[in-house]
């Protein structure tokens, strides 16, 4: 069993190093309940990648609290025998205390994402949440630009980050990855993805710390190829898998429309959610 201390979780930094080296990408993967969890770290033990279980501000109070979800992560590590590295990391942590709440509770990374914020400010809260969680080796992930689209009901508009911004909260918070936003957004894509593959390469060579891309659900195959090979090492996928899951269980009560057993129902899920978590791993590792 791979631990940090005497945890069962690590943190980001040892498996975004070595993809930032090798040309490939770890997938983020969001979990929004027990079965989601459960079902892609089979997945991911079967095709022996380390991953990273993403959790929003929305999905934590869904789920009943920081605490409640790394106690279920870590019990589901240890029953179901899970030997490759996990990280247990916060899908765009709002604030200090967000960030703070889901270390003390066993978390292992966080973002940070204080990028509705000027520069300055942006950098004074990135750089508070780096002090607390390295002193208690946790990897911290932060934002610059605005990355468009909706999570969680929170709408932002897309404004693409600049290099200046990027060396900036780097050289001056010490943060483990960088999220810029470059043209990507959450959820589904509104025609063809605009990313900004030329700035992309550019903050990789600026920077020693891997790039990280969100919304990478929707993305077509040669653009995710591409911003591997421009420096993105960690990719967030939630958007796809949760519609592979929903069309499944839909198809499933259509066919049985007497079903009552929320673990049938939930389940019929199980092999859309594999199938994508599966399809993705190959995606963004077809260099490893």
């Amino acid at each position: 069993m791979i631990k940090l201390g005497d945890k069962m979780l690590v943190n980001f930094n040892e498996m975004l190093q070595n993809a930032k080296k090798g040309k490939y990408a770890v997938p983020h993967f969001n979990i929004n309940d027990l079965e989601w969890t459960k079902y892609i770290l089979e997945e991911c033990q079967n095709e022996n990648t380390p991953v990273i279980l993403g959790v929003s501000e929305g999905a934590a109070k869904y789920m009943g609290g920081f605490n409640t979800i790394a106690g279920m992560v870590k019990g589901l590590i240890q029953d179901l025998g899970i030997t490759i590295p996990v990280c247990l990391h916060v899908d765009h942590g709002t604030s200090f205390e967000t960030c703070k709440k889901a270390i003390d509770a066993g978390f292992t990374s966080v973002m940070i994402d204080a990028s509705k914020l000027p520069l300055e400010e942006n950098v004074k809260t990135t750089k508070e949440v780096v002090e607390y969680a390295h002193s208690r080796g946790v990897s911290v992930e932060a934002e610059v630009g605005h990355i468009g689209g909706t999570e969680d009901n929170i709408t932002s508009t897309e404004t693409n980050a600049t290099l200046e911004e990027c060396e900036v909260i780097y050289q001056q918070t010490g943060i483990d990855a960088l999220a810029p936003a470059l043209g990507s957004v959450h959820g589904f894509y509104k025609g063809e993805p605009n990313l900004d593959f030329d700035r992309m390469k550019k903050i990789n060579e600026m920077l020693p710390i891997p790039l990280v891309l969100h919304g990478g659900s929707g993305i077509p195959d040669d653009k995710i190829a591409m911003a591997i090979q421009c420096g993105t090492s960690k990719i967030n996928v939630n958007t796809e898998i949760q519609d592979a899951w929903s069309k499944a269980v839909r198809e499933f009560l259509q066919n049985d429309d007497k079903a009552i057993d929320p673990r049938k129902i939930i389940g019929s899920g199980e092999k859309a959610i594999k199938e994508k978590v599966r399809e993705k791993i190959e995606l963004f590792q077809k260099t490893k």
